[in-house]
């Protein structure tokens, strides 16, 4: 900027200094005599500032660039040149209006209009001396307002106590000229030289680091010696501050080298990276500050976020924690806080995806249908944790992605056999070395979602070990009372799990811990008909198969009779894992016959399900019949549903000995003891000779020695084998039966009935009986699975015996 010289200009005076200083004004006693004596005007034009407030005798300065403002200044500059200048409270606003602008403010005479190249206008005013705004009588083209006169309160004969007041404000003001790096020492002289102690304490005013409420409080302030302490204690402050900043800078000034050097390794490090393709590791936190934005975080966890952020922002990136830091708040910015997929309320297209691709398990459908049409009507249910409990095979965890489907979710699946870490639940805490977040958090990550179908299988296999108690572990995240505040130990955060729609599967409830077990809606997803498993077949399975090997249509057929020969000659199982495999090996020999260009029947036959597959494997169950007295058929539950079962017994002579084989537990061999004893008790009933049970021995055997096999169910059955053995009277054909007795004749309930009597079914039983209290079972079973069962509902032994045994007379059978 070149040298600019002021002399006399508008009574003021200007001392010139080179051209990196700033002209300091110099008032005389003169100047503020002829300024008070001044008249001020009825009417000003008043000019709103936004960001500082001008002092009498002070020459500041300003940019006008709103239009009023220019013509304001345009006007005036070709007038009187006096105009008003008041501050804005708020220096947002545009266009203030009169209560957008402080009441009190200071007539300013314009010294100078210079107009700048990017069509603003710069304006050099001076203070002159204080006005009140008494009413703004137009606001076009510019504000103008009546005024009146603010008189100034001076310290009479100035007291002793106002000097030295005056004087500790010079004293004060040169030594922070002197203490600051960022005030020229020029301006010392010019504090030494104002003569007059308005102008002093007006020009300190202007200069402090002030915001623009508290100058206008010492602007409005009209006793002269009350304006002169409140600006003496705002310089203490602003010389505390400044000797604190002094004081830290020359504490660290010993670091500043090796910070220094630090700083230019660093500079280098990262022009390195960048040459080489890399990303700098500003570049990666601003990165991560980007995406921050755009997340749906709740107030806590962004303040957590950036607390981590900046704790990584201070580390040194050589060493091994930071690379823990950057993939904790990685995580942080994947993980899908609060957002969720919609969800499809469709209820007819959810049933239509069930039903395509699950025939039968029309109560697990059900299910899903009814939670559907409540989070229809109330949109803000928690979600429902099911647990799918049946045997292997039976569609329960494909069928988490039909209810992924129907609902329009995610799916995510997490295997649990054979977990035994509490970590893969929970967590890692970052302290450890390779920490890790726990699998519910990580496929969260995955799923992108917060809200997915989450799929929890084989939960009746997870185990424990020195690691900790996974099962333990999972009661927070299948607690619906608990889960909206999971606390993952690697994320050391509440996550939100009240919307994740878990489902479990389990093919027993017996390995579940019970409180785990009690949080869990259960579902029982039981075995398959034989003409459900055909349709199943038909359906999905041989599709599925020509797909994976190929084939097509035109390339193999099989028929509704060839997949039921199947079904009945070649598995045994509630579900359909082991069917599959059948079909699969009748689609491979029909590839490798079209491979070789060898002759095929492109329709399966009976004869072709013989040359493939073998003879039928598992028919002689079927039938196998109580030809013989002593042989009884009774219904066991298993682990992979119902199958039946042969209970023999033989005499031998002897001393009265019972022996027991077949690999039985201890309550189904206290079974066989009540049934023996019930006998003994009751042998004139049945016409038995007491003198049998001394002179022979009796030995119960169940075949198929190389299963394990427990539990009261055949209770019933073991005493009817007996009953028949002693009096050589032949049980009824193609029957079966199940319960429990005690040694007062009664018949007990039990369990699994629908898995027993789907096996009942595949083995062709006829007649079935029951207590009477699985009457009630029975009717909750559909009736197409019993057509052609005849049930009979017993609560006494004797009943039992007069039904089974051959020629006695049968009482209390349904017929379907």
């Amino acid at each position: 900027m070149a040298k600019s010289k002021f002399t006399s200009l508008d009574s003021l005076s200007f001392q010139e200094f080179d051209e990196n200083s700033e002209l300091i004004p110099l008032m005389t006693s003169e100047d503020e005599k002829e300024i008070n004596n001044e008249l001020l005007p009825e009417t000003l034009p008043i000019l709103s500032l936004r960001n500082t407030v001008l002092f009498p005798g002070v020459v500041i300065p300003i940019t006008a660039g709103r239009d009023k403002s220019i013509k304001l200044i345009d006007d005036a500059n070709k007038g009187s040149k006096v105009i008003g200048v008041v501050s804005q409270k708020d220096e947002i606003i545009e266009n203030p209006t009169a209560k957008d602008i402080y009441k009190t403010g200071t007539v300013a005479r314009i010294l100078r209009v210079l107009k700048m190249p990017d069509g603003n206008t710069t304006v050099i005013i001076q203070g002159k001396k204080r006005f009140e705004v008494d009413k703004v009588i137009s606001e076009d083209p510019y504000m103008t307002a009546t005024v009146k006169d603010l008189p100034q309160i001076v310290p009479a004969n100035e007291s002793e106590e106002f000097k030295a007041i005056i004087d500790s404000i010079k004293e004060l003001a040169i030594q922070i000229i002197k203490d600051s790096p960022n005030i020229p020492s020029e301006a010392s002289f010019a504090i030494k030289n104002i003569e007059s102690n308005s102008f002093l304490i007006n020009f300190v005013s202007s200069n402090m680091n002030l915001a623009v409420e508290e100058k206008q409080e010492l602007l409005e302030m009209n006793d002269l010696q009350e304006r002169a302490l409140a600006t003496l204690k705002y310089m203490n402050v602003e010389f505390q501050k400044l000797e604190l900043k002094n004081d830290i800078q020359s504490k660290v000034q010993s670091d500043m080298n090796q910070q220094q050097r630090e700083y230019f390794l660093h500079q280098q490090l990262k022009t390195i990276q960048e040459e080489l393709g890399g990303v700098s590791y500003e570049e990666e936190v601003e990165e991560m500050r980007k995406r921050a934005k755009s997340k749906k975080w709740s107030k806590k966890v962004k303040n957590h976020f950036d607390k981590e952020l900046a704790k990584m922002q201070r580390m040194n990136p050589q060493v091994a924690e930071y690379s823990i830091q950057r993939n904790y708040l990685d995580l942080f910015l994947e993980l899908p806080w609060n957002e969720f997929s919609e969800d499809i309320f469709d209820l007819k297209r959810a049933k239509k995806i069930l039903d395509r691709d699950h025939y039968g398990l029309d109560d697990v459908k059900r299910r899903i249908i009814e939670y559907l049409a409540v989070l229809k009507l109330r949109n803000d249910m928690k979600s429902p944790i099911l647990c799918l409990y049946g045997p292997p095979g039976v569609g329960k965890t494909s069928l988490g992605k039909s209810i992924a489907e129907a609902l329009g979710r995610e799916y995510v699946r997490m295997s649990l056999g054979g977990l035994r870490d509490e970590a893969e639940i929970r967590g890692h805490r970052k302290t450890y070395i390779g920490a890790m977040p726990g699998r519910i958090i990580q496929s969260l990550k995955k799923a992108g979602t917060s809200n997915p179908v989450f799929v929890l299988d084989e939960i009746d296999k997870l185990s424990n070990s020195h690691q900790g108690d996974p099962s333990s572990a999972m009661l927070e995240v299948l607690d619906p009372e608990q889960n909206s505040e999971f606390h993952d130990n690697f994320l050391e955060m509440g996550y939100d799990l009240s919307k994740v729609m878990f489902i479990a599967t389990s093919n027993s409830l017996s390995t579940i811990q019970p409180a785990l077990l009690d949080r869990m809606e259960i579902i029982n997803v039981t075995g398959y008909t034989i003409e459900e498993k055909v349709e199943i077949a038909k359906r999905h399975l041989l599709p599925k198969q020509l797909k994976e090997h190929g084939l097509t249509t035109k390339h193999l057929r099989i028929g509704k009779p060839q997949l039921e020969k199947i079904v009945e000659g070649y598995t045994r199982e509630s579900g359909v894992r082991g069917l599959e495999k059948q079909i699969a090996k009748m689609v491979r020999h029909a590839a490798k016959n079209i491979a070789m260009e060898e002759p095929y029947n492109l329709k399966v036959t009976n004869e072709d399900i013989i040359e493939v597959l073998g003879g039928p494997k598992l028919e002689r169950d079927k039938y196998e019949n109580n030809n013989v007295a002593g042989v009884v058929t009774g219904l066991a539950w298993t682990s992979v549903g119902g199958d039946i079962l042969f209970i023999e017994s033989i005499l031998s002579k002897g001393k009265g000995t019972m022996t027991i084989t077949g690999n039985l537990g201890t309550v189904m061999k206290e079974s066989a003891t009540i049934a023996m004893e019930y006998i003994k008790a009751n042998a004139d009933a049945y016409g038995i000779n007491p003198e049998v049970f001394e002179k022979y021995n009796v030995h119960i055997h169940v075949p198929e020695g190389a299963t394990p096999k427990d539990g009261p169910s055949a209770g019933v059955t073991m005493l009817t084998s007996l009953v028949s053995l002693f009096t050589q009277k032949k049980v009824k054909k193609s029957l079966a039966m199940t319960g429990e007795i005690t040694l007062r004749g009664k018949v007990l309930p039990v369990g699994g009935i629908k898995e027993k009597i789907l096996a009942a079914k595949r083995a062709r039983i006829k007649e079935i009986l029951l207590c009477e209290d699985n009457r009630r079972d029975i009717e909750e079973i559909k009736e197409e699975y019993l057509k052609g069962l005849t049930f009979h509902y017993v609560s006494d032994m004797s009943e039992v015996i007069d039904i089974a045994i051959t020629n006695q007379k049968v009482k209390n059978a349904k017929t379907l």
